[in-house]
C-alpha cells in the first residue's frame, strides 16, 4: 500500500509541474508515506506538500489542497484530507484491505519478501566462538540474532553468505591444549600441577580421554585422530580444537543454525594475509615506527589515538588480523558485511574500520556493519542460573535448549534489541499461557489450523476462491484491524533488513497475534452463512501464512497443534 500511495503522490507532483504550479525541473522530494500514530488521522499520511511549498512559493496547506486535487483517482482510497501544517492523510477503502488478503493467498511464502537488493552480496558473520568449550547462552544470543539477520536480509533479496570465524590461534588455544594435556597426564583441577589458566569443565576430561583412546574426529572434510601420547602437545592441540569445533557445530545444528563458510584465523597467518595487510598499510602511508613498534595512524580516520599493529617483540596486536580478515571479505566480493559480536568487543570496532580506510582501496566508510549484543542473565524460580556441570563455570546453550526447546530459546534471545540487557526467565519460556510470547504467537497459528480441522469435522467445504470473492461480507472492525496488520508485514520485513533489527519481526508477530486473537473472540468464524464463513476462513488462513512467514525469519516453527 505504501508503494501504491507513493506512486499516486509522485503522479500528482508531476501533474503540478505540468500545470505550472511547481516550476519546471522541480525534483521530487524525498517525501514519506507513513502510518499516523493516531488512527483518526487516517491510515497513511505524507509530508510531500510541506516539502514542496518553498519551490511552489505557496502556503503548505494551500499546496496540499492543489496536490490533493491533482492526485489520480484510486478505488483503494475512501477519503483524503489535509491536516495540521500541510499533511495529507489517506483513509483507505475496504477493498484495499481485502486486496491484502488476496495478495497473501496469491504470494504465499513470498508475501513480504522483495527483490530490492537482488544481485548484491552480503556476508553475515556471527557466533565466531573460540573453539575452547561448549557454547554458552551468550553465544546463543549471537546465533539467534545473526541467523535471523541473515534470513531477513535474504528476504530483502540479498545473496547472503553466512560465516563462522574461528579464533584457532593465540593464548586461549594454548591454554586449551595445556588443559587437555594436564588431564591426559592424570591431573585435575586443584592439583599442584594443574595449569593456572586451565579450563576446568568436565568436557576437558572428556576430550583428553577421547584423545588417549585414539578416537577420530571428522570436521569439515578433515579427520583428526588422537593417540596415546600425553607429551605430544601439538597433536593434543589439533585434536582438542577439532573435537570442540565438532561439538559446537552439533550445538548449533540443534539450534537450527548453519553456515556456508568456516574461516580459520590461523589461515590469515599461514596464507600471509596479515603480513600482506601490513605491507598495504605501509604502502598507503599510514604507518610509522616508534619505540621499536609499528603503529597505524588510526587518528586520521576518527580514532582517539594511534594504535600499535606490531609490537616491539615482533608479534601482532589482536586488531590487525581483524583488519586482514575484513579486507578479505571485501576482496571476496562482499558488498556489505555484517559482523555480530558481544558488546565487549566495542573497543575494537573503530580501529578495525580505521584500518580498512587506511588501506585506500575504496572500501565504504561504514564497512563493516557491527551489531553488538549484551550478555544474558538466566533465571529459574526467581534465582539466577549460572553453572553447568559439564562446562564448569557457565550455563551451556545445549542445557537451555534441552530445558526450554529450540523455539523458546530463539524467541527470547532475539526478541529484544541486541544492545539491551536481557533476562531469560526459564519459567516464563516454558509456560503455556498468554504471558509467554512464544506460546501466544504460535498458538495463533495452531488456532487457525484447529479452525480448519473443525470446519472439516462439521462437513464444511473450505473454498478459498469463494472466500476471497466474498471478503466484502466481513464488515466488523476487529477483522478490518486484522487485515491492516497483515498489510504491515512487507514494510516490517523491509525495515528490519535496512536496520539489521530482527527483533522488529518478533514485535510484529505479537501485534499480529493480538489482532487475530481479538478478531477470533469478537466474531465467530464458522458461521452458518457459507459466503461469510469462507471469507472469514480466508482471512484466518492468510493470517496463518504471515505468522508462518515471520516465524521462519526467526528460525522458528509454526505448529499446527499445541
Amino acid at each position: 500500500m505504501k508503494s501504491q500511495l507513493r506512486a499516486l503522490v509522485s503522479q500528482g507532483i508531476d501533474a503540478l509541474i505540468a500545470a505550472g504550479t511547481l516550476p519546471a525541473g522541480t525534483a521530487t522530494p524525498d517525501f514519506v508515506i507513513e502510518r499516523p500514530k493516531e488512527r483518526a488521522h487516517g491510515d497513511f499520511s505524507t509530508n510531500a506538500a510541506m516539502l514542496l511549498a518553498k519551490a511552489a512559493r505557496s502556503n503548505p496547506r494551500a499546496l496540499a489542497q492543489q496536490l490533493l486535487d491533482a492526485l489520480p483517482q484510486s478505488d483503494a482510497i475512501a477519503k483524503v484530507e489535509i491536516a495540521g501544517p500541510g499533511f495529507i492523510n489517506f483513509h483507505l477503502a475496504s477493498q484495499a484491505w481485502q486486496q491484502v488478503v488476496r495478495d497473501v493467498h496469491a504470494q504465499g511464502t513470498d508475501y513480504g519478501r522483495n527483490t530490492s537488493h537482488a544481485g548484491q552480496t552480503v556476508g553475515v558473520e556471527y557466533v565466531s566462538a573460540n573453539p575452547t568449550g561448549p557454547l554458552h547462552v551468550g553465544h546463543g544470543r549471537a546465533a539467534a540474532i545473526g541467523d535471523s539477520i541473515a534470513r531477513v536480509l535474504a528476504a530483502n533479496g540479498w545473496n547472503v553468505i553466512r560465516e563462522f570465524y574461528y579464533n584457532d590461534a593465540g593464548v586461549q588455544i594454548e591454554n586449551l591444549a595445556r588443559s587437555v594435556q594436564a588431564r591426559a597426564q592424570g591431573f585435575k583441577p586443584g592439583d599442584a600441577e594443574w595449569p593456572a589458566d586451565a579450563y576446568n569443565g568436565d568436557y576437558i576430561a572428556d576430550v583428553a580421554q577421547s584423545y588417549l583412546r585414539g578416537d577420530s574426529v571428522e570436521i569439515e572434510g578433515h579427520v583428526v585422530t588422537g593417540k596415546n601420547d600425553p607429551a605430544d602437545l601439538d597433536a593434543i592441540r589439533q585434536f582438542a580444537v577439532a573435537a570442540l569445533r565438532r561439538e559446537q557445530n552439533a550445538d548449533l545444528a540443534a539450534y537450527g543454525v548453519g553456515f556456508d563458510n568456516y574461516f580459520l584465523e590461523s589461515s590469515l597467518y599461514a596464507d600471509g594475509k596479515v603480513e600482506e595487510t601490513v605491507q598495504r598499510l605501509g604502502a598507503a602511508g599510514h604507518t610509522y615506527e616508534e619505540g621499536g613498534a609499528l603503529w597505524l595512524r588510526t587518528t586520521d580516520f576518527g580514532d582517539d589515538k594511534d594504535r600499535v599493529m606490531r609490537k616491539s617483540d615482533g608479534t601482532y596486536t589482536y586488531f590487525l588480523p581483524d583488519v586482514a580478515y575484513h579486507l578479505g571479505k571485501w576482496q571476496r566480493g562482499w558488498q556489505r558485511a555484517v559482523t555480530e559480536l558481544g558488546a565487549d568487543h566495542h573497543g575494537s570496532l573503530m580501529r578495525v574500520k580505521a584500518g580498512l580506510q587506511a588501506l585506500d582501496l575504496g572500501i565504504p566508510k561504514g564497512y563493516p556493519d557491527y551489531v553488538l549484543h549484551q550478555m544474558v542473565t538466566v533465571m529459574r524460580g526467581g534465582e539466577e542460573v549460572k553453572l553447568s556441570k559439564r562446562a564448569g563455570s557457565y550455563l551451556t546453550l545445549r542445557d537451555l535448549i534441552e530445558e526450554v526447546g529450540r523455539d523458546g530459546v530463539r524467541w527470547f534471545l532475539v526478541a529484544r534489541k541486541p544492545d539491551s540487557q536481557l533476562t531469560f526467565d526459564i519459567d516464563l519460556a516454558r509456560s503455556q499461557s498468554n504471558d509467554n510470547p512464544v506460546y501466544y504467537v504460535q498458538y495463533a497459528h495452531a488456532r487457525v489450523c484447529s479452525l480448519l480441522r473443525q470446519a472439516k469435522e462439521k462437513g464444511y467445504v473450505v473454498d478459498n476462491a469463494s472466500g476471497l470473492a466474498n471478503l466484502h461480507a466481513i464488515t466488523d472492525e476487529s477483522s478490518r484491524e486484522l487485515m491492516r496488520e497483515l498489510s504491515r508485514w512487507p514494510e516490517v520485513v523491509e525495515q528490519a533488513g535496512a536496520d539489521l533489527e530482527p527483533y522488529a519481526i518478533a514485535q510484529y508477530l505479537r501485534d499480529l497475534a493480538t489482532a487475530f486473537h481479538t478478531a477470533y473472540h469478537a466474531q465467530p468464524v464458522l458461521v452458518e452463512a457459507e459466503a461469510e464463513r469462507n471469507a472469514r476462513l480466508a482471512v484466518c488462513t492468510a493470517t496463518a501464512q504471515v505468522l508462518k512467514n515471520g516465524l521462519d525469519l526467526l528460525g522458528m516453527t509454526a505448529p499446527e497443534t499445541m
